[in-house]
């Protein structure tokens, strides 16, 4: 896999769906105001007891995308505290993704294949850079996507598959 078919997989469509969610947000954002609710109710609902809530979902998305371009070109990423209490805070920690994201060149990407990626949680074991983007960090970084989209529309903010889709690079 080259590198630009890499950058375009991990931070285009890491910055595409961060962006998507940001305009979902603010979907819900308006939605809130116009039934006369707090915003905030909307942070701890869930699809189910056992699932995170929306604030952590959108968490785990902003650091599934950060830490993959991280660990498959070897560099740092910045780290959250995870303190987010409300719409701003959430904004925030999805706009300085986007911006470490736009750190990022084709050319970051050139050891993927060579490269061994662990967690603790994997007790020792690796791997490939390719391995982990395409089993790990993409399917997550989804998962907590969609997970976010279906507990906004759960709770009756009116977003559709084009709001999670966002606009599409159609030709003529």
């Amino acid at each position: 896999m080259n590198e630009s078919m890499i950058y375009e997989i991990t931070v285009q469509s890491f910055q595409r769906g961060l962006g998507n969610l940001i305009k979902i947000l603010k979907k819900a954002e308006t939605h809130a105001e116009s039934k006369k609710f707090p915003f905030e109710n909307l942070l701890n609902a869930r699809l189910f007891p056992d699932q995170f809530p929306l604030t952590k979902q959108i968490q785990i998305a902003c650091d599934t995308a950060k830490l993959c371009v991280a660990r498959i070109s070897g560099k740092d990423a910045p780290k959250h505290d995870d303190t987010e209490a409300n719409l701003s805070e959430l904004k925030t920690r999805i706009q300085s993704v986007l911006q470490y994201l736009e750190t990022y060149q084709t050319s970051d990407f050139k050891t993927v294949s060579e490269i061994k990626v662990s967690q603790p949680r994997w007790e020792g074991q690796y791997l490939t850079g390719w391995e982990y983007l395409t089993h790990h960090a993409i399917p997550n970084f989804y998962f907590h996507i969609t997970t976010a989209y279906a507990i906004l529309r759960h709770n009756g903010v009116e977003i559709g598959k084009k709001d999670y889709l966002g606009e599409m690079p159609f030709k003529k």
